[in-house]
């Protein structure tokens, strides 16, 4: 009897230790909340997470981020894969969590970094993946070996996405070591290694060389050297895995700004125009020969979704075709200063801009002494809304390209209407060169452009689009200024009474204080 009654206690026991460590693991699961399979982490238990799991993989995010959004998908993913493993995948919400990732230091872009067993200082960075599959392949490499790449290449050379494959004698030299760090380092790419004779004799080349594969066809091929690093040989893989001219979308964004090539030739035209073919295919040979060191973009400015970085740039829709050289270092801008964007003339701007000779496109041109003196007043970025906003003037102003043929056939127009014009002291004949200026400004139509500020308040642009002769640009000028005069007694009329308003307000409350005292 007595052995059952104990046998029953322990059994009680054994029951209530279930019940509470039951209830344990679910208290500790509501402070560790999970949707998708994903951990999310605040400051309050993030490091109660980093004793938890030995492997945890964190995205830090930021919420609206297309970036984030595309990785924060592959990151659900690359969860229902990894459920039963021991890396457990978390996000931190930067915004809501501000002290947290500035403790970690996770306050940039889009940051994955992995913490292993509990060490908060030192987490291994994790490459922005492009899928849940780019996750689960950086997690295998970077336990893995170089060895673990071997494979049969018939498949690997008529797949349809860029392959590399590193061909080398011995597996254990330095050369295979940089080449499976990039491998890494490059987890949406797929890579391979062979020793097979017969391939690298296929195509004429010998050991430790790395060839890229697209579509069955041998794209390029890189002899590594002993001073060869990682870093150069990512740089090689990234700018051949895209194409030698890259269209600017929502898609493409990320791939653009994150390459390794920093010199960026931008090219904005419109693809419905007439010769976008023959200006692009200039465009694409001229990047043939700047691989490695310029990245080729195109932009399509009849796109409204391009509007934002047609703004960040300056670029107005009229404008098109133009071309753009930025460093995204300094973020300098430099203009080709040509109307004929062909191949030659591409080459000459990108060479020149490589050796430092190229002049960088400024807000504003310094302005030049005695710009006020001549019939004809050079305008600069500093002095455009200056003169041209002025309401007791009514300002003429050429707008320009220096390299336009049929700018500069407007130069002697220009002279003798500022010539017409002399005796008339409210009146401004003026140009300013559009190329190296920001005109920050609604203008309408190409330049060259005509346009006539009348001198009013209000900040109003009247572009000119009559015959170019001097009868023509007089008579123009005399009746917008005719129509501006009516405009001004009606602006001069309300001027009156909004001052009359504002002495009336304050003599009211002088009153008040008078009679509060």
């Amino acid at each position: 009897m007595k052995t059952l009654l104990l046998l029953g206690v322990t059994a009680f026991c054994l029951c209530v230790f279930v019940v509470a460590d039951t209830q344990h693991n679910r208290q500790e699961d509501k402070s560790l909340p999970e949707k998708d399979g994903v951990l999310q982490l605040k400051k309050g238990n993030f490091n109660r997470a980093l004793r938890k799991y030995k492997q945890l993989l964190v995205h830090f995010y930021a919420p609206l981020s297309g970036e984030s959004y595309r990785v924060s998908e592959a990151f659900e993913g690359a969860a229902a894969e990894l459920r039963e493993s021991e890396v457990k995948l978390a996000v931190v919400d930067v915004k809501k969590e501000k002290d947290l990732a500035k403790d970690l230091n996770a306050t940039g872009p889009p940051i994955i970094r992995l913490y292993l067993a509990g060490d908060k200082q030192n987490p291994v960075p994790c490459p922005v993946p492009q899928s849940s599959a780019s996750i689960l392949t950086w997690l295998k490499r970077r336990v893995g070996s170089a060895a673990d790449l071997i494979a049969d290449l018939s498949q690997s050379e008529a797949s349809e996405e860029l392959t590399v494959v590193g061909f080398f004698k011995e597996l254990d030299q330095e050369y295979i070591q940089v080449f499976y760090s990039a491998a890494i380092d490059l987890p949406d790419i797929n890579f391979a290694v062979t020793q097979n004779n017969e391939v690298i004799s296929k195509y004429g080349l010998t050991h430790d060389v790395v060839l890229l594969f697209k579509k069955s066809k041998l794209i390029q091929a890189y002899k590594m050297m002993p001073q060869t690093s990682k870093e150069e040989l990512i740089v090689f893989i990234t700018v051949y895995q895209m194409e030698p001219v890259t269209e600017y979308t929502g898609k493409t964004a990320a791939q653009i700004l994150n390459s390794p090539v920093l010199n960026h030739a931008l090219l904005f035209v419109n693809k419905s125009s007439a010769d976008f073919n023959e200006i692009y295919s200039a465009f694409k040979s001229a990047a043939e020969a700047f691989r490695l060191k310029i990245l080729f973009v195109w932009v399509n400015v009849d796109e409204h979704r391009n509007g934002r970085m047609m703004e960040y740039f300056r670029v107005r829709d009229f404008e098109a075709p133009l071309i753009r050289l930025v460093n995204l270092t300094d973020h300098v801008t430099y203009h080709l200063p040509s109307d004929t964007l062909d191949e030659e003339t591409i080459k000459k701007f990108c060479q020149s801009y490589l050796e430092g000779k190229a002049k960088p496109k400024m807000q504003s041109e310094p302005i030049p002494e005695g710009w006020d003196k001549k019939p004809v007043k050079e305008l600069v970025g500093m002095t455009l809304e200056k003169v041209a906003f002025n309401p007791d003037k009514t300002v003429f102003v050429l707008f320009y390209l220096p390299y336009s043929q049929e700018s500069r056939a407007l130069f002697p127009l220009w002279e003798e209407l500022a010539k017409a014009l002399t005796e008339r002291e409210d009146v401004v004949v003026a140009r300013i060169d559009a190329s190296a200026n920001d005109i920050n400004m609604s203008m309408h139509g190409p330049y060259p452009s005509l346009c006539l500020f009348p001198a009013l308040y209000a900040e109003r642009v009247v572009v000119y689009t009559g015959k170019r002769k001097l009868k023509d640009l007089v008579k123009f000028v005399d009746k917008e200024m005719e129509k501006a005069k009516k405009d001004r007694v009606k602006e001069d009329e309300d001027r009156r009474k909004y001052i009359e308003a504002i002495k009336a307000e304050e003599a009211k409350k002088d009153n008040q204080t008078k009679d509060e005292l």
